[in-house]
């Protein structure tokens, strides 16, 4: 079965699409988009897995007053980047009612749920691109016999690039500035 593409995604526009172009997508486009390397990326549906390990972090991970949990939404990048991470940590005064984007030095943390299709983009791309720009912790969560296993980074600064600082199954336990201390178990199924 081939779907066609609506007419304005293709070619798209002349000269390439920008992040600045996402705030203004048609109506019909999906909910989801993000732009990696100039590209349109558009995400398909989440499994049941996913859903609650974006939840389990955003109602349980408790940040410091300066900092909110925001889940899906992007980080310029530059020019023709702006992905979409799954979970940010960003400074509360970047939050208005009109924010579609975060700046990276608004970011204070990055989690990805890698998916059967992001595999790639999330261990190797966007890490890549988090990293070069300065954001500070990574999270990578990866499903391990139906559960969450997550992969945790740091941005050593002098380089600009991650560096493992653990593997955490059933426990998620480390400082990012503050302490983190959270169950891994997933409610099945869910409430």
């Amino acid at each position: 079965m081939t779907t066609a593409l609506p007419e304005w995604f293709y070619p798209g526009p002349p000269g390439g699409w920008t992040a600045d172009m996402l705030d203004r997508l048609p109506p019909d486009a999906p909910r989801h988009v993000e732009l990696i390397d100039g590209s349109l990326v558009m995400r398909p549906p989440q499994t049941a897995l996913h859903m609650l390990t974006l939840r389990l972090f955003e109602t349980e991970l408790r940040p410091p007053a300066h900092l909110a949990v925001v889940r899906e939404m992007t980080v310029t990048l530059g020019m023709r980047q702006r992905p979409e991470p799954d979970i940010l940590l960003v400074k509360k005064p970047a939050i208005s009612a009109s924010t579609t984007s975060f700046r990276p030095d608004d970011v204070h943390l990055v989690a990805e749920v890698v998916s059967e299709e992001s595999v790639e983009r999330d261990r190797t791309t966007k890490p890549i691109k988090y990293s070069n720009a300065g954001i500070k912790h990574f999270w990578r969560v990866e499903q391990e016999d139906g559960a969450p296993v997550v992969y945790t980074f740091e941005l050593e600064p002098a380089v600009k690039v991650y560096v493992p600082t653990g593997i955490h199954r059933k426990r998620l336990q480390l400082n990012v500035g503050f302490e983190v201390d959270l169950d891994l178990t997933l409610p099945w199924p869910p409430a």
